[in-house]
């Protein structure tokens, strides 16, 4: 048995004394085609009504969601996806130091031996892909970018030199992310988790051979020119996430998020660009798979 997690999402609201709704939304009607969620903490406790793992993968079946990559983003993260990944068949691992992390693990003066611990951790062959790693300027102000433009590259190498995909996380960092993978050299495979650009950007990552994931953010009522990158997305390079328990799909939004929550992004995501549904589906099913070193082929 592993050990079910405890760390909690710390949100605004309690932070400010606030309370916001944590029932779980309800369950949505199953997509007709099997489709993976391609970035989610199952380790991460949302509110009071939460899933244990086991519950998050019934009810994500009941929805059609059969595969899940669970993504581990700092030491105890990546510990417990590797765990998760080798009792669970649905799920495979990613595994990396989150930009957020960086800043404060050089300041300890420990980035090297966790950087370290990623990569023997990263070597199981539960594990299909190196992330999130990437950069983040929202949190993370100037002083402790440079730590995490050595912890991006350092990531960035360690996907390449064990032949597993990049996962990316970009926040108000387009431009240097883009520019540190020109530099360094992107792996074969690489997604930009969670897209949050808009068309123009869209098309310089595609041109670099980016998968883009998208998450309940395009179905925001402010997020138009997600929706205008997700249109020009071509079907073979189109992945869907839900980055649970966060941004959980309108009409829930701010409520705790999980996979079985994907069928309402996926229907906004279909009509958005026109597809059916059934067919949008295949595709990502299928591009999960080259993803990740052939999952489930």
């Amino acid at each position: 048995m592993i050990e079910e997690p405890t760390r909690k999402r710390a949100t605004t609201e309690e932070k400010s004394g606030s309370r916001r709704d944590m029932s779980r939304p309800p369950a949505p009607e199953p997509l007709p085609h099997p489709v993976a969620d391609n970035h989610c903490h199952l380790d991460i406790v949302d509110g009071d009504d939460w899933f244990g793992t086991e519950q998050a993968l019934a009810a994500a079946r009941e929805a059609n969601i059969t595969r899940i990559v669970q993504v581990g983003c700092d030491l105890p993260g990546a510990r417990w996806a590797v765990q998760a990944a080798g009792r669970y068949d649905e799920l495979v691992a990613a595994v990396a130091l989150h930009p957020n992390e960086a800043p404060k693990l050089a300041a300890e003066g420990t980035l090297d031996a966790a950087i370290a611990e990623i990569e023997e951790l990263a070597g199981n062959d539960v594990v299909r892909a190196v992330g999130e790693t990437g950069l983040d300027y929202f949190r993370t102000d100037e002083s402790g970018r440079a730590a995490q433009h050595e912890s991006f590259r350092r990531h960035i190498d360690l996907a390449k030199r064990l032949g597993k995909a990049l996962m990316i996380h970009d926040r108000d960092a387009h431009d240097d992310v883009l520019r540190i993978l020109d530099e360094e050299g992107a792996p074969e495979r690489w997604v930009m988790h969670c897209f949050s650009g808009d068309a123009d950007f869209a098309r310089r990552c595609l041109d670099r051979g980016a998968h883009l994931s998208f998450a309940g953010t395009v179905t925001f009522k402010n997020a138009q020119p997600l929706r205008d990158a997700l249109a020009i997305v071509p079907k073979d390079r189109i992945l869907v996430e839900t980055d649970a328990p966060f941004l959980t799909p309108h009409p829930y939004r701010g409520r705790p998020n999980a996979s079985y929550l994907i069928p309402l992004t996926m229907r906004l995501m279909a009509d958005v660009r026109g597809d059916d549904v059934a067919d949008l589906c295949a595709a990502i099913d299928v591009n999960t798979t080259t993803v990740y070193e052939n999952w489930g082929a």
